[in-house]
């Protein structure tokens, strides 16, 4: 995770992103510090990358990389603001004694490449391109299914769906997802592929409801998304709802703040 030190809405790359509304530096680094400490309190480990002056969007950790059994592909940012960020998330990963592929193509790390068991969910319409899916799936030995996003406001993978368990324990996969976020093909895949998923309303995809992260029974899920967790909640899964509300501003949540780093 990255400390919101220099975070703000300087430049707009999304349609969440206005000048119109000033961001709370204060709220930001609150908000953000009841992140760690959620994460902490589940028994998850939280290490910190050092921000760097002029990267206000540095705090969307995920953007960074996709880390999958220990190989880290790191990102190429559509953005000119934000590939001078590349360099840091590289160097901290090197530093951490993790090997490290730039990508060729731009490819946005966890924001479109996500992990889901046996599978790497890849998102593709407004950011990562389709050569950078098939440039992840050589690099990290996992079948590459590419999803096609229609609407702008869910950018990203990772703002119009989420893992919940990764079937590591059951061999079955499952997650969370807005089907208006997706062509009609990439919505008739997802329903093959997980026919009990839970689906989420635009109300809720809205509130960033799906940029979510589970650990396979704890869903750290931003406080606005009161339908999907109801809805969590009746599958068993244990929501635990949190407030980062200022980071809306910018376009990311809970995910979007959150690399997971997976070395196994």
């Amino acid at each position: 995770m990255c400390e919101p030190r220099y975070f703000d809405v300087r430049y707009t790359i999304n349609p969440w992103m206005s000048g119109d509304v000033p961001v709370d530096p204060a709220r930001a680094l609150a908000q953000w510090q009841g992140l760690v400490e959620t994460y902490r309190s589940l028994g998850h480990t939280v290490e910190t990358i050092e921000p760097l002056p002029g990267l206000p969007d540095m705090v969307f950790a995920a953007n960074g990389a996709v880390v999958v059994d220990g190989r880290v592909l790191g990102s190429r940012f559509h953005a000119v603001e934000r590939r001078p960020e590349t360099p840091a998330f590289e160097a901290w990963f090197k530093a951490a004694g993790f090997d490290v592929r730039e990508p060729e193509f731009v490819c946005e790390g966890e924001g479109d490449l996500v992990p889901a068991g046996r599978v790497l969910l890849a998102g593709t319409g407004f950011r990562t391109v389709p050569a950078a899916h098939q440039e992840a799936q050589e690099y990290l030995g996992i079948p590459v299914v590419s999803l096609h996003l229609t609407d702008p406001y869910f950018y990203h993978l990772d703002t119009a769906l989420f893992v919940l368990d990764d079937g590591r324990e059951t061999n079955e996969a499952n997650v969370a997802y807005y089907p208006e976020a997706f062509s009609p093909g990439s919505r008739e895949a997802l329903e093959r592929l997980y026919p009990e998923a839970v689906i989420a309303t635009r109300e809720d995809a809205l509130a960033f409801g799906l940029n979510s992260v589970s650990d396979g029974k704890n869903v750290v899920v931003p406080h606005g998304a009161t339908d999907l967790t109801a809805r969590l909640t009746e599958r068993g899964y244990q929501p635990v709802p949190v407030d980062v509300s200022e980071f809306h501003k910018a376009g990311g949540s809970v995910k979007c703040c959150t690399q997971e780093v997976r070395t196994v």
